[in-house]
């Protein structure tokens, strides 16, 4: 999929140079061409309102320093005699020769025109007192021309390999967050298909052992609650998913109230007091009055158990577990602390990835290393930002809050 996206990508891109390409050599060509013609037409217009020369064949000695281009004049008397003047660059002894050219300007009712047959082009001045027409050599605009198209095939080749090569950068770069975001998905699927295969293979197990009659029936009792429990932890998981789903998705909006964040933090720490207790560790709260924000009660409240909960999972017993609620200038910051297995950087950052879990070894199940994924979400909406840090073996986990 992603390298049709490239792909697709790359030909957008050289689809819209080719057209950019086309558009302005095309218009550079046509310009130049016209300019050229008027240039052209006009030093023809201006020797044809110029006196005849007096020596006939030859120069005149009047003709402007701006007239560049090979020309010559023809008049025309009443009695139809031909005589001409103009650059050495003609042979104008040959009176058919001229004679053939004037015919074939007569032909043409236009006032301007180009012979391709001889490259030559005309302007015709008819008056009652003078007929004469004017012949420019056009060899010289039509290699300008032929020069100017050759460079711009050569540019424009050179300047489609460098914008492929770019394009090709700029495919790089633009679906690198699609790839990204792909190979997470992928994880994502795989990891969820994991979490979920365990608890099905022992539900299986324990209803093909319920069917077995030879095992008693207190024995088919404990079966049941296995499959009760599992179902539980499974369901657990699903919940888990639709809330990151949810999240993902934004379907469920925040709901932008006025917050006691101080008194939402003592409230949420009132129900982990027993279970820190039960595990021998003491939980210690550090936590300043009146600091209120914008935000959804309901979510930053789960934010809270879901970093009391891994710090109640995973900080050593007989330890102590340190809640912090602090005002820096415009923000607030919430600490959770505590002593357990170190973490490494490149761990505090890979904490909040869905279904990271550092030690593995000592998951009792219930966690499914998806926590602090839906806590990081849910900051996210609040334009906050969730952090994990580790020194001397106490890792910290904040959030910091606009007030």
């Amino acid at each position: 999929m992603l390298k049709r996206l490239k792909i697709k990508f790359i030909a957008v891109i050289m689809s819209i140079v080719t057209v950019l390409f086309i558009v302005i050599f095309g218009l550079l060509l046509h310009l130049t061409k016209q300019n050229i013609e008027r240039e052209s037409v006009q030093m023809m217009r201006t020797m044809a309102f110029r006196p005849p020369a007096s020596a006939p064949m030859h120069k005149p000695d009047n003709i402007p320093d701006n007239i560049r281009l090979p020309f010559f004049t023809v008049n025309i008397s009443e009695s139809g005699e031909i005589t001409a003047f103009g650059s050495d660059y003609f042979d104008l002894t040959d009176k058919d020769m001229l004679r053939k050219l004037v015919d074939k300007a007569d032909e043409t009712s236009k006032e301007t025109g180009v012979l391709t047959d001889y490259n030559l082009r005309y302007f015709k001045s008819y008056s009652e007192f003078r007929k004469a027409i004017v012949f420019a050599d056009v060899s010289s605009e039509k290699a300008m021309i032929k020069g100017l198209v050759r460079n711009s095939v050569i540019i424009g080749l050179i300047g489609y390999v460098i914008f492929f090569l770019i394009s090709l950068l700029l495919a790089k770069w633009v679906t690198k967050p699609v790839e990204k975001t792909w190979n997470e998905q992928k994880q994502f699927i795989a990891d969820a298909s994991h979490e979920l295969k365990t608890p099905l293979t022992v539900i299986m197990t324990n209803a093909e052992m319920m069917n077995d009659k030879s095992y008693s029936e207190k024995d088919r009792n404990s079966f049941a609650k296995n499959i009760l429990s599992t179902s539980k932890r499974m369901r657990g998981l699903v919940e888990s998913l639709l809330e990151l789903a949810r999240l993902d998705n934004n379907r469920t909006p925040v709901k932008k109230e006025s917050i006691d964040l101080s008194k939402l933090i003592n409230d949420s720490i009132l129900p982990f007091e027993p279970l820190f207790y039960e595990n021998d560790t003491e939980l210690s709260a550090d936590i300043d009055k009146g600091i209120g924000i914008e935000g959804d009660k309901d979510k930053l409240r789960q934010v809270v158990n879901i970093l009391l909960d891994n710090a109640l999972k995973y900080s050593d017993p007989a330890e102590k577990v340190t809640i912090k609620l602090k005002r820096q200038s415009a923000n607030c910051v919430l600490s959770v602390t505590g002593l357990g297995t170190p973490l490494s950087r490149e761990e505090c950052q890979n904490i909040f990835k869905r279904f990271y879990r550092v030690d593995k070894a000592r998951n009792d199940g219930q966690s499914y290393g998806l926590g602090l994924s839906i806590a990081d979400s849910i900051i996210s909406e609040h334009n906050g930002k969730i952090w994990a840090e580790s020194e001397n073996g106490y890792n910290t986990f904040f959030v910091s809050l606009p007030l």
